[in-house]
């Protein structure tokens, strides 16, 4: 993972969120967005409002978003915040974390099995530890665990 993707402080973190809207149609502009941002990892707070730690690469990445997004004919609007009740941050790190725990198992379950392809494997983790924004102890398993099976070869 890039030192730009690593979020310092978890419990007093901010949080960068993307806000907007897009015409109905064509619906492959809403579905173009929606899968760059499942890519990234974001978290659909409610209705239109994404959520990521905020650290110089996610908000590079909801900043170019909400260009493509005005260049589709819709509106963005891209903020910085804290969460302020107790609680709240520590609930949203958990969400990022319980996602990529549940992709890393999976993994784990799949290289278990014959024949296992660890080359897809290998890309699986790669797009799942772009995501990882608060460092799971499980991809640290699954990292040694794969280049365990491909006979120590770096991922």
């Amino acid at each position: 993972m890039d030192q730009s993707q690593i979020v310092e402080h978890p419990q007093g973190a901010a949080w960068v969120l993307l806000v907007y809207k897009i015409p109905r149609e064509p619906t492959a502009s809403r579905a173009v967005i929606w899968r760059k941002l499942k890519r990234l990892g974001a978290l659909l707070l409610h209705d239109a409002v994404w959520v990521l730690p905020a650290t110089p690469w996610t908000r590079e990445q909801f900043q170019w978003l909400a260009v493509e997004i005005g260049e589709l004919g819709g509106e963005a609007h891209l903020w910085e915040s804290h969460l302020l009740l107790q609680g709240q941050a520590d609930a949203l790190i958990q969400q990022f974390q319980n996602r990529v725990v549940s992709a890393y198992l999976e993994i784990l379950d799949e290289l278990e099995q014959d024949d296992v392809d660890l080359v897809g494997l290998s890309r699986k983790y790669q797009q799942v530890r772009s995501q990882d924004y608060f460092h799971s102890k499980v991809g640290t398993q699954v990292r040694e665990r794969l280049m365990s099976a491909r006979g120590g070869f770096a991922l």
